[in-house]
């Protein structure tokens, strides 16, 4: 093996292996922590049922197990010291897929644990500011060890409902924020996985003064997790895109009439269409668009017989809702989403001839479109869907 460079050597300390042989008849410090560390290897097979893997879609931890487990079967000295102790077989069972410290330069070998090689750096590691607190390893490692959730099919429905509220405006996320709280019955966004806290422990306060409390976590791919409340907290912080999902608006979903510092505002027009294109005309008295602008109707439908959008053909506005405190893409949305079964299936040919299916146009009578509007407004449009088949609104899901 070649002569290791202090650099190496540093580096090398910081995953818990030594570069040279040890010749005490009891442990050294250096051995205790060759020991420590591969017993983290260990919990993580345990956890995992799987030996740690290289690669950038790997958890940074995973990936620092693989080099490190590397680089113990590389070293006779430590194979000698751990081979009482390897009840895996860990140093023997050699994954083909393994890739070992001898295909890795210096840069690659930092690029494969996640840092940088470079000394100008200020975030090298030869600087230590990129090497983790013990509490930053434990937390990280916390989120990582998961199993499998037994009874996930009881919160599956809780995950499906929460997607159709963040779907249709009820629900949305907002950046964990440094002084956020973790609350139980409260979802959460980590690593692009919702995470819901379905028990708290009776909270402590650690050493440091801090209130903590042992959770359970299920997450949305069918796994849960015991961690800490600080455990979650710091993961969240950390993780660029970590989120929290607010609860349900409370009250009405939007607003009917405007209050001091209401700004956002729309209209939801419903058209009738005044062309003689037999599919309309046939259905003339149920086929409406439904639209939602933030400037005048009349406006938008002014050159209406020009635009395919509107059918190549005069409208008339059969009724309008003046809303405040909307987000005009997610009211169409919700709208799209309700009277999706029941979409107009149309191609008509423009000005230049070539064909055109519209958007917005519905089967929908009137009245049904008068309720689903009430239905926005106190917020439990989330739990209806237009049925064509009975011309009504019915619960979502309804099979």
């Amino acid at each position: 093996m070649g002569k290791f460079t202090e650099e190496d050597d540093a580096l090398l300390e910081e995953l818990g292996v030594v570069t040279e042989t040890q010749t005490a008849s009891s442990r050294s410090p250096r051995e205790e922590r060759i020991i420590a560390g591969f017993e983290d290897i260990q919990k993580f097979v345990d956890a995992h049922g799987r030996h740690p893997q290289h690669g950038e879609g790997r958890d940074i931890f995973e990936r620092m197990y693989a080099v490190r487990l590397d680089q113990l079967r590389k070293q006779e000295d430590c194979v000698s010291l751990l081979q009482p102790l390897d009840r895996q077989g860990l140093l023997t069972n050699v994954s083909p897929a393994t890739t070992t410290i001898d295909d890795l330069d210096d840069d690659a070998l930092l690029a494969e644990l996640g840092l940088s090689g470079d000394d100008t750096d200020p975030d090298s590691i030869t600087n230590l500011t990129h090497v983790r607190s013990s509490a930053e390893k434990k937390a990280a490692e916390e989120i990582a060890n998961r199993q499998k959730c037994e009874d996930f099919a009881t919160f599956k429905p809780l995950f499906e409902k929460v997607q159709q509220e963040l779907d249709t405006g009820l629900r949305e996320t907002r950046r964990f924020e440094r002084k956020a709280e973790i609350e139980k019955g409260r979802f959460y966004i980590l690593a692009g996985q919702k995470a819901y806290v379905a028990e708290m422990e009776e909270p402590t306060t650690n050493e440091h003064g801090m209130r903590d409390a042992r959770l359970r976590v299920i997450f949305d791919n069918g796994t849960e997790s015991n961690l800490l409340m600080r455990s979650l907290q710091k993961a969240l912080q950390q993780d660029e895109n970590g989120r929290r999902i607010i609860e349900p608006h409370a009250g009405p979903l939007f607003s009917g009439e405007a209050e001091d510092g209401d700004e956002k505002s729309g209209t939801i027009y419903v058209l009738r269409s005044k062309s003689d294109h037999p599919d309309v005309a046939a259905n003339r008295m149920v086929l409406h668009k439904i639209g939602v602008t933030g400037g005048s109707v009349e406006r938008r439908i002014s050159n209406a017989k020009l635009d395919p959008t509107f059918l190549l053909a005069d409208v008339e506005v059969v009724a309008s809702y003046r809303l405040y405190n909307i987000n005009r893409s997610k009211l169409e949305n919700i709208i799209h989403r309700v009277f999706g079964p029941a979409k107009l299936n149309i191609s008509i040919k423009d000005r230049f001839g070539n064909p055109v299916v519209p958007r917005e146009w519905f089967l929908v009578p009137l009245n049904v479109i008068d309720e689903a509007v009430e239905k926005i407004k106190d917020g439990s449009i989330s739990a209806v869907q237009y049925d064509p088949s009975t011309a009504s609104l019915t619960s979502a899901g309804r099979e």
